[in-house]
């Protein structure tokens, strides 16, 4: 990571420990369910730069004798380990909103509560705008994945608000358990999305059909290139990986076909940058696995 994203993620931990500290007395003072949810986001936080501070940095490592293909999967391992914590954490919200419900209490000070919110939706804001910039400077992956989670949170502690408002102020009875409630489905419902991310990353997902023809449309202007076949694409953290088959005319030398193949290469890599390419050259007209129905044939036919 360059230093300015290193500073951006120091950034975005401070935050999270202030606002953990601020919200830890919010709910000791005012016992609010949403504020307790809110709480257990700012610590989730926390735990999820340091968790995603580690992963990259373990991801970043070069390949070695043991992993060929680099660490980068140490990305998508970390970001399991947070949807645990954030499921875990989600019930514990849930059940605790649940039992407020019977037990019909009113938050104390609740005025404690909406502070430190206010002055979250303040942390958070400008917390936003510097990632933004760096992104904008740097085109971090990891801090823009940070942005977007600190975004969601501006709706978060405007919902604590809400709750402690209509509670106690407007004295719409169990309100706070209810924000309580809806909290703990939307960290639910953001741990499902990091954890589709993270196993297509550990499955070795294609990549989507849109990207895939993008790159099928760069290597047809080789003129060379009779056939395209077999194509194979996957991410890993932060880097992308491609094998396939082409087709080439078999009067070729090994030379001749060797400058096509570094050419090819060349431009797909200053296309597609953080691409590991792997082309294997046939024969016009060579079939390796007859009968494979993955094993696309001439993906250039269409071509013009």
């Amino acid at each position: 990571m360059t230093n300015l994203a290193r500073r951006a993620a120091l950034a975005s931990v401070a935050s999270a420990v202030l606002l953990g500290s601020l919200k830890a007395y919010a709910a000791w003072r005012t016992g609010s369910v949403a504020v307790l949810a809110s709480l257990a986001d700012s610590l989730l936080d926390l735990v999820a730069s340091l968790v995603t501070l580690g992963g990259v940095h373990w991801a970043a490592q070069p390949a070695d004798e043991k992993h060929r293909f680099g660490h980068g999967k140490a990305e998508a391992l970390a970001a399991l380990f947070q949807v645990g914590v954030i499921a875990v954490s989600a019930f514990a919200i849930l059940w605790r909103a649940v039992e407020r419900m019977f037990a019909e209490q009113a938050s104390v000070d609740p005025e404690y509560g909406i502070g430190v919110s206010i002055v979250a939706i303040a942390v958070t804001l400008a917390l936003t705008r510097y990632q933004r910039s760096v992104v904008r400077r740097t085109g971090s992956i990891a801090i823009g994945t940070d942005r977007i989670h600190y975004s969601s949170d501006l709706f978060l502690n405007a919902a604590v608000i809400a709750a402690l408002v209509l509670e106690n102020y407007a004295g719409i009875s169990g309100a706070d358990a209810l924000f309580g409630v809806l909290i703990a489905f939307w960290l639910l419902f953001g741990a499902w999305r990091a954890s589709v991310t993270a196993i297509d990353q550990l499955m070795d997902k294609e990549w989507p059909e849109a990207k895939r023809q993008r790159f099928i449309e760069v290597a047809a202007g080789h003129p060379e290139l009779i056939g395209l076949h077999d194509l194979r694409t996957r991410t890993s953290g932060t880097m992308d990986f491609v094998q396939f088959h082409i087709w080439m005319d078999p009067k070729m030398t090994i030379a001749e076909s060797h400058d096509v193949v570094e050419r090819l290469e060349a431009e797909l890599g200053a296309k597609f940058p953080g691409t590991e390419i792997l082309i294997h050259v046939d024969p016009e007209g060579q079939v390796d696995e007859p009968g494979n129905p993955l094993a696309e044939i001439n993906l250039l036919e269409d071509r013009t």
